[in-house]
């Protein structure tokens, strides 16, 4: 019988993969580590953590990584230096770097944490695949995921900067995938919902206190809002990831992907 491609496991055309993941020591980050490195990736991160970055090296002792600022230009520009000494080139891009960014009314934002919003979530992704795509078109093609949000879908009230930047990403995956489809270069973003983990402990207990009730009151009026009226893991996150690495995932690209329970709204 012809091998029409029916029988092939999820995972194949991972192995061997040349992957950068930015913050990819903790978190998200290093649930998609994990998963790509049973399939068989050459990891490099990055993170700005020395001590996780340290705890990654025990993990992974032949992974590639360093600590760098992704909205700093000349860390992200010493970084692909690295990659290109230590991978000899690259086959996928996770741009995960993100951060929560203030919680507040507009009239109550300090334009610093604005501007450092936008920098590390949006920016950071820019100045990556930038350096990266070089790298990709060398390759003959490869794959860049980014990490969006729900936030990207919907807007989000008291979380202006974070969902400015979350939406930014969209609109950068689908001009990127535009541009570098012909060149066998698939962009895909991811939209977690709400994603069990301390950030997100962190984001509902500053609500909680915004508003003047409790982190279990928030934690509920947060859950309500999605479907299956349960978080997600980090590891629902790492699988769509290497889904989209696969072959398997050949071709997707330009598509925003939620991986949230259904969210509903925010």
């Amino acid at each position: 019988m012809a091998d029409n491609g029916m029988n092939a496991d999820l995972a194949d055309g991972i192995a061997g993969q040349r992957v950068l993941i930015t913050a990819g020591a903790g978190g998200i980050g290093l649930a998609i580590a994990r998963r790509l490195s049973l399939h068989g990736a050459r990891l490099f991160v990055c993170d700005v953590s020395d001590e996780a970055l340290d705890a990654f090296g025990r993990e992974f002792p032949d992974a590639g990584r360093v600590n760098a600022d992704v909205s700093e230009e000349a860390d992200v520009d010493a970084m692909f230096k690295a990659i290109a000494e230590e991978l000899g080139g690259l086959d996928a891009l996770i741009n995960n770097a993100g951060i929560a960014g203030p919680t507040g009314g507009i009239e109550d934002i300090d334009p610093a944490d604005w501007r450092k919003c936008i920098d590390i979530c949006l920016t950071g992704q820019f100045l990556c695949a930038r350096r990266a795509v070089p790298m990709l078109k060398a390759a003959g093609g490869g794959s860049i995921v980014s990490m969006s949000s729900a936030a990207g879908r919907f807007g989000y009230a008291f979380r202006t900067p974070y969902s400015s930047a979350k939406f930014g990403i969209i609109g950068l995956t689908e001009s990127l995938a535009k541009e570098l489809g012909p060149h066998n270069i698939r962009v895909n973003a991811i939209r977690p919902g709400i994603v069990e983990g301390p950030r997100m402990e962190g984001v509902i207990r500053a609500r909680a206190e915004q508003v003047g009730v409790s982190y279990e009151v928030m934690e509920s009026e947060y859950l309500a809002k999605i479907s299956m009226r349960r978080m997600v893991t980090p590891h629902d996150v790492a699988a769509t990831v290497a889904f989209l690495l696969s072959k398997a995932g050949s071709n997707l690209s330009g598509q925003s992907i939620g991986v949230d329970g259904n969210m509903e709204t925010l």
